[in-house]
């Protein structure tokens, strides 16, 4: 039961993170039980583990639907995130290991490649670039509950993020940025690091407005 359980997490929060199921998207639960093979009890336990995450609601008539913030929540979300991913490059600046430093280095000169070569165009591909730098220096900071915390938060953010890259320059702003911060985590400067990650991550209002009616 557990097993099945965690196999439909994994299938819902595979599909939110290659953008299949986007914000208020609802989840059609018969369908997916029929895809993964599984009965309803491991379903409705699934369903109930991503509510308590935040990460789905249930909505009268509608059933389960994807976590779509309002402005606030989105702000107070992007708020905490900001605050999490942070703190994981002032960590991952004290104890970056080589083969961290490795794999950072790699994926920067891919988001840059990208930028150079692609400009605007494939902003899909370049988000999945995006989440490999997130990752790398989320796992370099050694700390697996702070790991677990940016993936819940992220998960809730990352059709945003994902249109984000929709907008003329901002690839080539982020690759820039990833450079940035790059140097300093591989420089040790953690508070330095820390700061220019927090400011990385974070939307302005009217560009936090401008993506929630974008997604409906």
């Amino acid at each position: 039961m557990a097993g099945q359980t965690e196999t439909i997490i994994a299938a819902i929060l595979g599909d939110i993170e290659a953008g299949t199921l986007n914000p208020g998207d609802g989840i059609d639960e018969q369908a997916l039980a029929l895809r993964l093979g599984v009965s309803r009890t491991p379903l409705r336990e699934a369903m109930i583990q991503l509510e308590t995450a935040g990460l789905i609601t249930r909505l009268p008539r509608k059933g389960a639907v994807v976590f779509r913030p309002t402005l606030e929540e989105f702000l107070a979300i992007l708020e905490v995130h900001a605050k999490l991913e942070g703190q994981a490059a002032g960590l991952a600046a004290r104890r970056l290991s080589k083969e961290h430093a490795e794999n950072l280095e790699s994926v920067v000169r891919a988001c840059e490649a990208h930028a150079a070569e692609k400009g605007d165009d494939d902003p899909d591909a370049y988000y999945q670039l995006n989440m490999r730098f997130h990752e790398i220096i989320a796992i370099a900071a050694g700390n697996p509950f702070l790991l677990e915390m940016i993936k819940t938060n992220a998960r809730k953010l990352m059709a945003y993020y994902r249109a984000r890259y929709q907008y003329v320059g901002a690839i080539a702003a982020s690759a820039k940025e990833h450079r940035e911060i790059a140097t300093l985590i591989t420089k040790r400067d953690a508070d330095a690091a820390e700061k220019r990650m927090a400011r990385h991550v974070q939307f302005d209002q009217v560009t936090a407005m401008d993506l929630l009616a974008v997604l409906g």
